[in-house]
């Protein structure tokens, strides 16, 4: 009973994960896109793409949680790394620079 419960918990994001995952799809555009990657033990990391080609994501507890976060949202919409969604990211020099760790 107490797994049970435990995945119950996890299986929500909390309103900071959800807020933030609204407020990119405001800032980069409707409809974005959110692909969902095991992180292992940590979680789910809920990548997001804007309609712009924007690059942003949001770590939840487990990828209930991540999926929870997607219907939660209002205009982000499940996707897969597909050549559609590798073909609408943009990403800028400036991100290329803070991946190098520079």
């Amino acid at each position: 009973m107490a797994e049970t419960e435990e995945k119950t918990e996890t299986a929500a994001p909390t309103s900071r994960q959800v807020a933030a995952a609204r407020d990119f799809v405001k800032r980069h555009g409707k409809p974005s896109r959110a692909v969902m990657e095991n992180i292992g033990r940590i979680g789910a990391r809920v990548v997001l793409v804007g309609a712009d080609g924007a690059l942003g994501d949001v770590v939840v507890a487990s990828v209930a949680a991540g999926e929870a976060l997607v219907e939660a949202v209002e205009d982000l919409e499940p996707a897969e790394w597909d050549s559609e969604t590798v073909k609408a990211t943009k990403i800028g020099a400036e991100h290329r620079r803070r991946m190098a760790g520079k």
